[in-house]
């Protein structure tokens, strides 16, 4: 199980914690001149956002580790390259097409999308490999998109593309690639209009850096990580299933729903616990029982009722 090894980093890169727990002191924080670590983005700029009551109030994740350890293979396969990889990525121009089963396909700039209705959302977030953490995301529900352009009574399930920029993203080139591009993946339809799964546009009160998936990101907190695709250009609502990325890659290991459980693991290692990044320390890692649906249960546990547990998760 790979462990998280911090970067060095200075005192003053470091946002004091009664900083960017207190949304006034961080804006004006942000405003003074704060710049986030890692790659950053072009779009870096702080966001005002309404509180959620879908937010948990668990420990936060240092910033430094959620931006620095990450999984986004368009930059690399390590967890140190996206941070590393993605600062000649550019978040803007930016729009996301949305068609398929819809009464009025169209395209959102993402300054539009930026001017949504957004919240703060801090999630647990799950990866498949057993390690955890815990992300203030700003975004917004993907329901309220969806509702835009009309779906159609033949829609059953929402499909994601990820951009493909060679030129920008180091690990889409050479002679191996580790998966298909672009990165696909899919939600059934009520799934994706569930009001826990969001489109995030920001992490800790400013815009999301480069290496998180900027300048938008699906964000699925009751699903393992992989699910929450990145630099979403294109939505599609359809009839069928939808190709995913992970599933295409490996059946055995990633189905399509691959909701958090515990009861059963993956092929290769168990998934009863995980590591949670940032647990008892600013860098330490904790080990912690995983909980159903990734501890949103309650919430989510009826849209699968009926379901095969080895199908469903």
């Amino acid at each position: 199980m790979p462990v998280y090894r911090p970067p060095r980093i200075a005192a003053s890169d470091i946002t004091p914690r009664d900083i960017y727990m207190s949304r006034r002191k961080f804006m004006g924080t942000a405003a003074a001149g704060f710049v986030m670590a890692g790659a950053g983005s072009a779009l870096a700029a702080p966001l005002t956002a309404a509180p959620s009551r879908f937010s948990t109030d668990e420990t936060l994740t240092p910033k430094e580790a959620v931006t620095t350890y990450n999984n986004f293979y368009e930059f690399g396969t390590a967890k140190s390259d996206p941070a590393q990889n993605s600062g000649q990525f550019e978040p803007l121009p930016w729009s996301v097409k949305v068609d398929g089963m819809v009464g009025k396909p169209r395209e959102f700039g993402i300054e539009e999308l930026m001017k949504m209705q957004l919240e703060d959302r801090t999630y647990r977030m799950r990866c498949v490999e057993g390690w955890s953490m815990v992300i203030p995301w700003v975004g917004f529900p993907l329901s309220a998109l969806l509702d835009q352009v009309e779906p159609l009574g033949s829609a059953k399930y929402v499909s994601f593309e990820t951009v493909v920029r060679p030129e920008q993203m180091p690990g889409q080139t050479g002679f191996f690639q580790p998966l298909e591009w672009p990165y696909v993946e899919g939600l059934r339809l009520d799934e994706a209009r569930h009001p826990l799964t969001i489109l995030a546009v920001g992490l800790y009160g400013e815009t999301l850096p480069n290496q998180n998936g900027a300048p938008i990101r699906l964000v699925v907190p009751w699903k393992y990580g992989f699910k929450s695709i990145k630099s979403i250009v294109k939505i599609s609502l359809v009839e069928e299933q939808p190709q995913t990325t992970w599933k295409n890659s490996n059946a055995r290991e990633y189905g399509f729903y691959s909701n958090v459980n515990p009861a059963v693991d993956h092929p290769r290692w168990s998934q009863a616990t995980e590591q949670r990044i940032g647990d008892g320390g600013f860098f330490s890692v904790a080990n912690r029982p995983t909980l159903p649906f990734n501890g949103y249960a309650d919430e989510v546990a009826s849209l699968y009722e009926g379901m095969d547990l080895k199908a469903n998760f």
